[in-house]
């Protein structure tokens, strides 16, 4: 069977030249020429493919225009804003483009438009920090109610609350019977004491309604729960809330880990909880 790739071509390569097999025989064995088995002698990774300059396409010309069209939007009422197909029309009226397609303005304005947005400070650069911490600095929390057999009490399924934090050395995980709010603030005064003291810097949360009342929008402008607030006041827990939605996904893959592994290493098989009835109410 011939090499996969490249890499998996000169990997074969060079034990045979090590072995004393010309250059000529292993153009013959390989099919390859001899440029091809000096560069697998010379280094084991392939140089990486030029590629070719980049074609100019047909709404090149009219960019400028689009751009002016775009910056006019910054300071325009949303509703009076341009739509692809009003830039689209207006190229034909204005500029004569007739040899550029709707599909053409469409790709342009996806990419040129929240750069426009940047470049005038109306939006933030998407980038990350990379983040390392002390043990018990860095640390989330989080509430997640599952209604799954993971906890049962004579054979009924109950809703199972995690409550872990999570440190950047390990977790401190408890189940609750309850979702309410006072499993939450129960749950810290564990984490607390288990650790010690309160974790230094900022604790980040999921945007859970035991702690935030209200997000507002797509950012981090939200409004606490006044309960909460009072709370963490009391205790000095200085927080920050994850974004919502796919935008802030990975702002919380630690604590999704630590309840998988937590899961995996407790809850199988499910255990029975021999719980009160009114813990059930």
């Amino acid at each position: 069977m011939p090499p996969k790739s490249k890499v998996d071509l000169y990997a074969a390569i060079r034990p045979d030249a090590r072995v004393g097999m010309s250059n000529r025989a292993l153009q013959r064995r390989y099919g390859v020429g001899f440029r091809t088995v000096r560069a697998a002698m010379e280094s084991v990774w392939p140089e990486p493919r030029q590629q070719p300059p980049p074609r100019k396409a047909r709404v090149d010309a009219f960019k400028s225009a689009i751009d002016h069209m775009l910056r006019a939007d910054l300071d325009a009422p949303r509703k009076r804003r341009h739509t692809v197909k009003r830039i689209f029309d207006r190229l034909l009226d204005e500029h004569g483009a007739v040899e550029v397609t709707y599909p053409m303005v469409r790709a342009y304005v996806a990419v040129r438009r929240p750069q426009i947005r940047i470049e005038a400070g109306r939006r933030p650069l998407n980038a990350f920090i990379p983040q390392t911490h002390m043990p018990g600095a860095g640390s989330r929390g989080r509430l997640r109610r599952r209604d799954d057999p993971s906890g049962r009490r004579a054979g009924q399924g109950l809703p199972v609350l995690d409550a872990p934090v999570v440190l950047r050395q390990g977790g401190v995980p408890r189940i609750f019977a309850s979702c309410g709010q006072e499993a939450f603030f129960e749950g810290h005064v564990h984490s607390l004491s288990v650790l010690g003291g309160v974790p230094c810097g900022k604790v980040r949360y999921d945007n859970l309604r035991a702690a935030v009342a209200r997000v507002l929008g797509l950012s981090r402008a939200w409004v606490e729960n006044e309960r909460w607030t009072a709370f963490r006041s009391h205790y000095g827990i200085e927080s920050m809330y994850c974004r919502p939605g796919l935008e802030g996904a990975h702002e919380k893959g630690g604590e999704e880990g630590q309840i998988g592994w937590f899961r995996r290493n407790h809850l199988v098989r499910v255990p029975s909880l021999n719980l009160p009835v009114e813990a059930l109410d």
